[in-house]
């Protein structure tokens, strides 16, 4: 049963059990949902984001591709297109200007004979058993996929065939809020989410992550903007239904090659994965 269900029978309850009951049932959100290398998902969104000027560049390049294909699919005005609103947003979370954002929605939209990209996903597996998928837009199928099956041979790894690992995630939207840029309470927080049709909602150290349902991902993000929500990250995702511990020296080594590989890659727009790391291999 979902844990929305859970929240809704709880809060019914609280006025007959009162605040001990309410907090109590806040530890039930609070399981194993740890990152690449052990540390939480804002820690890791921090991290990406204080990379260098090329690593921005990147992201950069990834919101813009996004930008396009928004708007060839249901043009540029964000107010009649919920794609390209979540793009915009992403934009946001990530910095990217305003005007950089404004520049790239009327480019797309005044160039007819601007670059049309294919969406494809890669599946495969990274050593010790890890799963990684891989999402791509580009303009040229046969490249991308020789510079995919080049980083995972790299690597120790080899691509499989479609659905080989997307059975071990599940497809959802998910919003990242950080402790030290939200002033509301934990549990206001968790029943406005809620409200807006969240499925689930955790308190972590540092952070508090939201899940939606792929197709409620824009109204709750909408609806928690509207509040003033700052989001360290808002985004379509696939969450590991369970994570594999890689401790070797080597493996790991061979793992962030996979991975380092990927993210460097033009065309690559997202890699996801359910390797847990060793924290002190997440420094760079």
């Amino acid at each position: 049963m979902r844990k929305i269900v859970l929240y809704s029978i709880l809060y019914g309850l609280l006025p007959f059990f009162g605040e001990t009951f309410l907090q109590k049932s806040n530890t039930l959100n609070k399981g194993d949902k740890r990152g690449m290398s052990g540390h939480s998902k804002f820690a890791n969104i921090k991290h990406k984001k204080e990379k260098n000027d090329a690593a921005k560049g990147k992201i950069f390049t990834i919101i813009g591709k996004e930008i396009v294909v928004a708007v060839k699919e249901g043009g540029a005005n964000p107010e009649n297109n919920s794609k390209l609103r979540d793009v915009i947003a992403k934009a946001k979370a990530n910095n990217m200007p305003n005007d950089t954002i404004k520049r790239g929605i009327e480019r797309a939209a005044g160039d007819a004979n601007s670059v049309n990209y294919v969406v494809n996903t890669y599946e495969g597996y990274g050593p010790n058993g890890t799963a990684i998928i891989v999402d791509t837009l580009t303009d040229n199928k046969n490249r991308t996929a020789a510079n995919v099956r080049n980083c995972f041979t790299k690597g120790g790894g080899n691509v499989g065939t479609t659905g080989c690992v997307s059975y071990m995630f599940d497809h959802k939207g998910q919003i990242i809020i950080a402790k030290e840029d939200c002033d509301i309470d934990a549990d206001d927080l968790m029943m406005m989410a809620l409200d807006a049709g969240a499925e689930d909602f955790s308190d972590e150290d540092d952070s508090y992550e939201i899940i939606t349902a792929p197709e409620d991902f824009s109204q709750v993000r909408e609806s928690l903007e509207k509040e003033g929500i700052k989001m360290a990250e808002a985004e379509l995702t696939m969450i590991p239904q369970n994570y594999v511990d890689i401790d070797d020296p080597e493996v790991v080594k061979k793992f962030t090659r996979i991975i380092d590989m990927l993210e460097e890659d033009d065309d690559v727009q997202a890699v996801y994965h359910n390797a847990n790391l060793p924290e002190e291999d997440d420094e760079d």
